[in-house]
């Protein structure tokens, strides 16, 4: 039996001021709780992804993860009902002329019990078959009162071009028809706590966004994305589901893992204000940086321009155009082409270079 490791951890009345607390023994974190008249001491790190226990909430018996919610007895560190085997370490403690002591060598074993895997989180391999199309749809209207879409019009056209002339495989989300949450900042708490699969997609079965993802991450080549322009920026459905794609991206960032490989992006923005290249920029510096290439001219677009106040007109003019819809043919045909050069290889894959990259750290920058 190791020799006893009591470390003054601080003053006993201070401490008993917060039911939960972080505190450290040394290099090592500790959930410390205070109920019911006494002390008790559990390491301070989730099994999950390694949330700061101490810095979370103390809900009856368990101290409560607060970054995705897993709950430790604050006494055994037992996992709740139905995950006893998740066990992070526990500690003896003692009090001696007014100090609290933990004990780091009474530390009980850490354990993890096995938990399935989200389907999102196999391998991304890409299957074997001709190149893939998604058009996704951010337009908002009324469910049970739909109206007349621009964007939508053109992104059903460049769908049916790529299925019917080009033979290709094609799916269509519309982002109005799916019930899903909007992002809640986990990133906000910590990097890690931003996880992939997105953290809500693997705590709320009911999220719908794993439609977008499965297809974008597991089943896409070419990704075509509609708007409309709102106030001279994309469609508020469009932040909605970009903001949750966060998810991706700091895949990149903390983990050096690129999820979306050889996809190609492009895009279609319309609507009765101006700002189409301030849109098609916010789109295209999101896609380029989640790893996306574009094809040659990567968007079209149509406005009626600042002064228009007539979508009378506007609907018109894109339910009667033969050229926009002939611009949207090309632009799907494009995107596969490029699409087909990566998937064969032809483009040549570099290492990712974390200079430049986001939250990089340079090497010139002082550290200390």
């Amino acid at each position: 039996m190791p020799a006893p490791q009591w470390t003054d951890i601080g003053n006993y009345e201070e401490l008993k001021a917060k039911p939960l607390q972080r505190v450290m023994c040394g290099k090592i974190p500790i959930a410390l709780t205070y109920k019911d008249g006494a002390f008790a001491a559990i390491s301070g790190v989730c099994n999950h992804v390694g949330g700061p226990l101490g810095e979370g909430q103390l809900a009856g018996d368990y101290v409560v993860c607060p970054w995705h919610y897993w709950k430790f007895h604050h006494k055994t560190g037992q996992g709740e009902a139905g995950y006893e085997q998740d066990q992070v370490p526990a500690y003896t403690i003692k009090i001696e002329n007014g100090r609290l002591y933990i004990d780091l060598s009474s530390a009980t074993k850490r354990k993890k019990q096995a938990h399935k895997p989200h389907p999102l989180a196999r391998p991304v391999v890409r299957q074997a078959g001709p190149i893939r199309v998604v058009g996704i749809s951010t337009t908002a209207m009324t469910i049970d009162h739909p109206r007349f879409s621009g964007s939508d019009a053109l992104l059903e056209a460049a769908l049916e071009h790529a299925r019917c002339k080009l033979q290709l495989e094609t799916q269509y989300i519309k982002l109005r028809d799916l019930n899903f949450r909007p992002c809640e900042g986990y990133y906000s708490k910590s990097a890690k706590a931003c996880t992939w699969p997105c953290s809500i997609t693997q705590l709320d079965p009911t999220d719908q966004l794993d439609r977008v993802y499965e297809a974008i991450v597991h089943w896409a080549d070419v990704i075509l994305i509609a708007t409309p322009i709102r106030w001279g920026n994309a469609s508020s459905l469009y932040y909605k589901m970009v903001e949750r794609m966060n998810c991706i991206q700091n895949q990149e960032t903390i983990a050096n893992k690129h999820l979306l490989k050889n996809k190609v992006a492009a895009f279609i923005i319309m609507g009765g204000q101006d700002n189409v290249q301030g849109v098609a920029g916010q789109l295209m510096t999101f896609f380029a940086e989640v790893g996306c290439q574009f094809p040659q001219f990567p968007f079209i677009a149509h406005s009626r321009g600042w002064s228009a106040e007539d979508m009378e007109r506007n609907v018109v003019e894109v339910q009667n155009s033969r050229e926009l819809r002939e611009g949207a043919q090309e632009l799907v045909a494009r995107a596969v082409d490029m699409a087909e050069l990566m998937v064969a290889g032809q483009l040549p894959e570099h290492p990712l270079a974390r200079g430049g990259r986001k939250a990089h750290q340079l090497d010139s920058e002082p550290t200390g």
